[in-house]
Parts: C-alpha cells; structure tokens; sequence
C-alpha cells in the first residue's frame, strides 16, 4: 500500500512531463495571480489597469518554449511600460521575472541569437532605469538598490543557466538519437542472422534431403529392373527395397534434425555433421551400389573448426549425391586433405555405365557447394575428367571469404 501511495506522485510527475503546454498554463496562471494578489492591498490602492499590468509580465512565459526570444522581447517591453506610467506607488519591478525570459532564451534559442538579444534585454532594462529616476550606485555588499550591477549578475547567472542545460539537452538527444541507430542496426543485423541462418538450413536440408532420396531413387530404379527383368532375383530386389527403407528412415531423422533448427529447442538437436562422420556417406553411397573408397589425412583432427567441419561434410556429400544421381553405381575416390588453416577436398568418380538414365537436378547443389567455399575464402573447381567420369576440388582456407569457381 505504502508503494502504491508513493507512487502517486511519480505518476502525475510523469502525467505532467508529457504535457509541457498544460505544466506551462498551470504555472503561469497561478504565478499572474500571486503578482497581482500581492499589490492589492497596498496604500494608496493601485488602480485597476495598474494591476492588470503588473500581472502581464508574466503572461508572455506561456510560449517560452516555443517562441523565446518573442518572449524576451516582450517582457522586456511590458518592463519599460511599466516603469514609465509607474501605475502603482513605489513598486519597481525587479530582475527575477525577467531572470525566466532570459533562462528561456538561452535554453531554447541557439546561442548566436540568445546572447545578443540578452545583452539588449540588459541594456533596455538599464537605459530604462537611469530615465525614471530608478537607477543608483550599488553600495558595497548589497544588492540593494537595484541597479545595472544587480540586473548585469542575474542576467549572466540565468542565460548561463539556460545555456548549460541547452547543451545538456543537446548532448541527450544526440545520445537517444545513436540509441536509436543502434537499435535499428542491431534490428537490422538480428534480421540479417535468420535470413543467413535460414538460406543455410535450407541449403543443409537441400544436401541431406538430395542425397537420400537420390539413393532412394537409384534403389528403387535397380529393384524395378531387376523384377521386371529377372524374377526369380526377388530375393535380391527384396534386400535392395530394405535398404531404401533404412535410406528413407536416415533421410527423415536428417530432416527433422534440421528442421528442430527453426523450433531453438537445444534437447531435440542432434550434434553437427563433422569429419568423423564421412563412414555414413560412404555407407549410403555404397548402398546405391557405388564402390567408394575414403581417405582422411587431417594432422588438426578434431582441432579444425567446427564450422569448417560441416562444409566439409555437405561438400562431399553433395559431391556424393551428384555422383549417384549423374552417374549411377561407378567407382567413387574420396580424399580429404589438410590442417588447422587449409583443407582440401577432392571427389572423382568413373564414367557412367552405358545406358544409365541420370536423375534430374536442380542445379542448386554446386551452387551451395560455392557459398560454402566462399565463406572460407576458397576455391571450387568441378569439371569432367578426359576418362568420361567427373572431378571436383574444394579448397577451405579457414578465412571469412572468398570465391569460388567451377559448375556443374
């Protein structure tokens, strides 16, 4: 409870900032009022319009905010006015309101034009008071009378004042304003991560998907020939229809794998592909029938970085899945080569055999073969061999980027 009621008056603090024209009614309203209460009741009692005079010398703050030096200009005259018909008996105004002209000046106007027209205010002020008689040499260690020296301190203290808390605001609103950049790069820049992180997941879910249901296919293809060519071989194309099952099942744990990527639930994620799980794309490509033979030679070993690690992997095993899908079931030579800085890959296999119907592609696995490549400031080179078969060479120079070369 005791929160809630000390809480009130923050509330209506902040009520009241956010409407500054309402603060600046409220204020000048009742300072009016107090002025002219105060004169009231003096002897002999001041005339009505008298009265009215002494209270608009506060009317003009009203649009201190927005318009300051009309302010200052016009308190300044309403001073002069004042002085002149001298409309109530022996009541001289003083520096303090003339003080808030000048404090808004100089926090609201630039200080090219506040400082002058200060000045102006200041010298109208003190030709006004030596011709009414109001003027007199300050004796020392008193403000009284007033005089030039009174108006000459108030007036410097109030625009310095008003200047200081200028720059303060400057300085604050140049600060909100690079909050306001940064928030907007860091939006930009979280943004650019997840299309980024998105375009690798779907070129991840390319390679795994492709790759699987490649071998899928070439399975299925063998098995249809083999039952409509040779029944009594059922046994064989029964195994064959075995190994597209398991095929499909490791194509689907893939998937979801990459897929759990999107759900940012870290228990359902399967640890990345790295270079110590090359046996399993060889395994899938010897189960499409290709004889594969695999040599890792890396003196980093585990030591190469993780994300070199995996574009490693989905560079051979597209380059397995180009293979299967181009080629069929041929000889397939895969070299993996390289240290803590430099990694090379090379994949080549042997013609196809004659009459082998090679499955369609997309064309979007070189292509994420050279993205991969070219963030480790590589080279990618891919072309057919003199024999009729096909060689590919990737070069990962662990570095931030690069180019790439070659196509398919």
């Amino acid at each position: 409870m005791t929160s809630q009621v000390n809480a009130l008056p923050r509330a209506a603090q902040h009520w009241l900032t956010d409407r500054p024209r309402l603060t600046d009614t409220l204020w000048v309203g009742g300072l009016t009022l107090l002025d002219m209460v105060t004169v009231l009741d003096r002897t002999p009692r001041p005339p009505g319009w008298g009265v009215a005079l002494w209270g608009a010398q506060t009317v003009p703050l009203l649009w201190r905010r927005t318009r300051p030096r009309a302010v200052l200009v016009a308190m300044t005259a309403l001073y002069v006015l004042f002085q002149a018909l001298a409309p109530i008996y022996g009541k001289v105004p003083g520096p303090f309101l003339l003080m808030i002209g000048v404090y808004a000046v100089a926090r609201y106007a630039p200080a090219p034009a506040s400082g002058p027209l200060t000045l102006c205010c200041l010298a109208t002020t003190a030709v006004t008071d030596a011709l009414t008689g109001h003027w007199q040499p300050p004796r020392l260690g008193s403000l009284e009378p007033i005089s030039f020296t009174t108006f000459a301190f108030f007036f410097a203290a109030a625009w310095l004042l008003g200047y200081g808390r200028r720059r303060i605001g400057a300085d604050a609103e140049r600060l909100r304003e690079l909050n306001r950049r940064l928030a907007a790069e860091q939006e930009l820049n979280a943004r650019q991560a997840v299309l980024t992180e998105r375009a690798r997941i779907a070129r991840d879910l390319h390679d795994v998907v492709a790759h699987h249901v490649s071998a899928i296919a070439l399975q299925a293809r063998a098995a249809e020939d083999v039952l409509a060519t040779d029944p009594p071989d059922a046994g064989e194309a029964a195994h064959g229809v075995g190994v597209i099952a398991r095929t499909a099942d490791t194509a689907l744990t893939e998937m979801r794998r990459l897929l759990g990527l999107l759900s940012f639930d870290e228990r359902d994620l399967a640890p990345e592909p790295s270079l110590d799980h090359l046996d399993l794309l060889v395994g899938v490509a010897a189960s499409a029938g290709c004889r594969v033979t695999c040599v890792a030679e890396t003196r980093a070993g585990n030591a190469l970085p993780a994300g070199m690690q995996v574009s490693a992997y989905r560079i051979v095993q597209e380059a397995l899945t180009n293979v299967v899908k181009h080629a069929g079931p041929v000889g397939v030579r895969v070299a993996v080569r390289g240290d803590e800085r430099r990694l090379t890959i090379e994949v080549e296999n042997d013609a196809p055999a004659p009459g082998h119907r090679p499955v369609p592609g997309t064309g979007r696995g070189l292509v994420g073969m050279r993205e991969r490549v070219a963030a480790f400031d590589g080279a990618l080179h891919a072309g057919p061999r003199p024999d009729g078969g096909w060689r590919l060479q990737a070069v990962l120079s662990g570095r931030d980027s690069g180019s790439a070369q070659g196509d398919r």
